[in-house]
């Protein structure tokens, strides 16, 4: 078996008690593999961001954590600044969700390739040299004229590439993509995704892929991950997740999901709405949006346990009530 580059183990984070009533994230734990794309999903305010800034050793302001976070073997919750610094630019790189956010407006797209290569002691010419053939690896054209110009001057998509190709510059064992296509139209959201599993593929990388949509993550993952209010409530192989799904949350998300097929049923929204961090009920936090509960499912919280080929942490999961 190929060992884990990433080993989340029972990782759980808490904002002081004022700020909130629950974890942000309860007991999370996932791995992933060199080669391996292993996919996050969930609606917004799941705790999937905060899963993958975790790893990075970004944690928000006053957040307390329990649990490791191993990269490569080290745990990235008791690394130091200068050990932090290493990581973040020689093993971890993240793709942020706005690639505008994640640049600097004033600064010509060729300083903001160089920036960290430079930092890292490379020479200015091989630095420039290196940022050419990122910028060509990622498809866009005329690298050298795209390095002079400025973050403006790029489409949605473009700019996206270019942050990729930032992620990619410090050749990282592993890449993290938090909803990397949200703000894309579907034809460029391909090509994004396209270039991403392509060089994934040629470099090896691991990578952990966010996301809210279920179709976009069968695309891509071999294997999902289902975060409900800070929870994984269910992890699988991607076909057995989407042919039989055994936690009521996942089946509610891929059946609100539009589909093309003649005669498909049209989507039906996953009724309620998720649970803010004000709320903590008692038991399962799905159970007033579930249309299996039973009065238990209110006072009792399921454990993530093994269910058929997958976990999944649902008290009725054995019944086939998804069936």
């Amino acid at each position: 078996m190929t060992p884990a580059l990433l080993e989340i183990d029972g990782l759980s984070v808490r904002l002081p008690a004022a700020r909130a009533a629950r974890p942000i994230l309860d007991g999370v734990s996932l791995s992933v593999a060199a080669g391996e794309t292993v996919g996050l999903v969930g609606e917004s305010g799941s705790g999937k961001s905060v899963a993958c800034r975790s790893v990075l050793g970004l944690l928000p302001q006053g957040a307390g954590a329990e649990g490791q976070v191993r990269v490569g073997g080290r745990d990235v919750l008791t690394l130091d600044r200068t050990a932090l610094r290493e990581l973040r630019s020689r093993k971890v790189a993240m793709v942020f969700q706005d690639p505008r956010a994640a640049v600097d407006p004033l600064h010509r797209i060729g300083d903001f390739l160089t920036e960290g290569l430079r930092a890292a002691g490379v020479p200015a010419d091989r630095a420039t040299a290196r940022a050419a053939e990122l910028l060509d690896a990622v498809g866009i054209e005329d690298p050298r004229a795209a390095m002079r110009r400025r973050p403006h001057e790029f489409s949605g998509g473009m700019l996206q590439r270019v942050v990729i190709a930032a992620a990619l510059a410090g050749e990282p064992d592993l890449l993290i993509a938090d909803e990397p296509t949200t703000a894309l139209d579907v034809t460029t959201q391909a090509e994004v995704i396209a270039v991403l599993t392509r060089l994934q593929a040629e470099r090896g990388t691991g990578l952990l892929f966010v996301t809210h949509d279920l179709e976009l993550a069968a695309a891509v993952c071999d294997r999902i991950h289902v975060m409900y209010a800070g929870r994984i409530v269910e992890t699988r192989a991607t076909d057995e997740l989407f042919a039989r799904p055994r936690h009521p949350y996942t089946a509610g998300l891929l059946a609100c999901t539009p589909r093309i097929d003649p005669g498909a049923p049209p989507p039906r929204p996953v009724p309620g709405r998720p649970l803010s961090l004000a709320e903590a009920p008692a038991g399962c936090a799905f159970a007033a949006r579930c249309a299996f509960a039973e009065p238990r499912c209110s006072a009792e919280t399921p454990a993530l346990r093994p269910h058929g080929d997958g976990l999944a942490a649902c008290l009725r999961a054995d019944e086939g009530i998804l069936a």
